[in-house]
């Protein structure tokens, strides 16, 4: 799935809680200083700028089907390899990297299985091969609030709960049908602090994602009333949401 939608805007949707949970991840998959380094899904960089600050910048490559996020991510990160494409046809060859790994992007995947054994493919025999997916089914995902705003006002609601990846044990398994060895699984949590519902709620008008994608497709009056029903939800005055993704990584075969 590629996000038409400007680089800017996913980063008011998003990147205040990619940006910190890019941190905890790239620390979880324990990349070593030097390490040869794919991000799969990279968007406009909140896990490259991580994975640069833990082994060389050169050593850096990254894939994404949105040329706007490219752009924005070749602009930040001029060393780096970046290129256009998708998760399920890497274009890069067998044994590439010492480790391959994917943020926010496996349930975007039109073949999540396929995405996987790309990622394992371009991964050296005993690399590692992570991806991390916020738990939608949960609700501890940064958008669960809103959801269940935008369900009390519409049926039928596209949540993302039933998504590939965002259920404890998707990404385990999808791992080890790649054929990876030595799985594990964890749960990483960020904080992220607000100072107002307006400063959460605007985000969501901007369009991204299915949340932005499927409010900005109601009418005003049914706008409204998701706004009012996630007010309700949320404190008033400045509060906190926190967010938590299932994480898994795995060793490439051998």
């Amino acid at each position: 799935m590629s996000f038409d939608v400007a680089a800017e805007a996913y980063d008011r949707f998003m990147g205040r809680f990619s940006r910190p949970l890019a941190t905890e991840f790239a620390d979880w998959a324990a990349i070593a200083p030097g390490a040869r380094v794919l991000d799969v899904g990279c968007g406009p960089g909140a896990l490259l700028a991580a994975l640069s600050s833990r082994t060389a910048p050169d050593q850096v490559a990254g894939i994404d089907p949105s040329e706007s996020f490219l752009a924005t991510a070749r602009a930040r990160f001029p060393w780096a390899d970046l290129r256009h494409g998708s998760a399920e046809a890497l274009p890069f060859d067998d044994d590439t990297f010492d480790a391959a790994l994917a943020q926010l992007v496996v349930h975007f995947m039109t073949d999540a299985a396929a995405g996987l054994s790309e990622m394992a493919r371009v991964t050296r025999p005993g690399g590692t091969v992570a991806a991390c997916v916020w738990d939608f089914a949960g609700g501890r995902a940064p958008q669960s609030i809103f959801w269940s705003a935008l369900g009390s006002v519409v049926p039928g609601v596209e949540d993302e709960s039933r998504r590939t990846g965002s259920s404890e044990g998707d990404i385990p398994a999808l791992l080890r049908g790649a054929g990876c060895s030595g799985v594990e699984e964890a749960q990483l949590s960020v904080v992220v602090d607000f100072a107002s519902f307006e400063e959460w709620w605007e985000p969501y008008t901007l369009g991204v994602a299915p949340a932005g994608q499927q409010l900005a497709q109601l009418s005003e009056a049914d706008r409204g009333r998701v706004r009012e029903r996630a007010a309700e939800l949320l404190p008033s005055g400045a509060f906190r949401i926190t967010a938590t993704a299932w994480a898994a990584r795995g060793s490439a075969a051998v």
